[in-house]
């Protein structure tokens, strides 16, 4: 562990490649299907394009907040709630496009925002740069939870 710390492009390079690949991953394998055309949208809900550019950024600022934090304190409670905000993240597409959950997601996502949230709190003192990288993934985080809640109520 001490020969990674020590190497900090080797572990900007891990994380960032890391969330990226399993991101890439969870939203390729829970691609929308015909059941989410069929879906009744609110009309806020954005065109299908825009998903994957936006998570593309934010996966790399969920990769470079992760291994800043690394980096300075990799055995921290918030270096925990940051490994468990992924796990999170990426059970969200298969509940919603995989297993067509759209109450479990919501479950998933709230818990998701509420980590994220922890997150920043438990980083600031830490790591101001890292805290701050969360800041956009929190507001989409919240959009999504809007959006999905959405899709909840129309689709009961």
């Amino acid at each position: 562990m001490k020969d990674l710390i020590g190497k900090p492009r080797i572990v900007y390079a891990v994380f960032i490649l890391a969330t990226l690949g399993l991101g890439l991953a969870s939203g390729l394998t829970n691609i929308p299907d015909g059941w989410y055309s069929a879906l009744n949208k609110p009309f806020f809900n954005p065109p299908n394009w825009i998903f994957g550019p936006v998570w593309t950024v934010l996966y790399i600022l969920i990769g470079v907040a992760g291994a800043r934090l690394f980096l300075i304190k990799p055995r921290s409670d918030a270096m925990a709630i940051w490994f468990a905000q992924l796990a999170l993240n990426l059970c969200w597409s298969p509940s919603f496009f995989g297993h067509h959950s759209i109450g479990p997601a919501l479950g998933i996502i709230l818990v998701l925002l509420l980590l994220l949230v922890i997150f920043i709190r438990m980083t600031l003192p830490i790591d101001r740069i890292a805290a701050l990288l969360f800041a956009p993934y929190v507001l989409w985080v919240g959009f999504a939870s809007l959006l999905n809640l959405s899709l909840f109520i129309l689709n009961w």
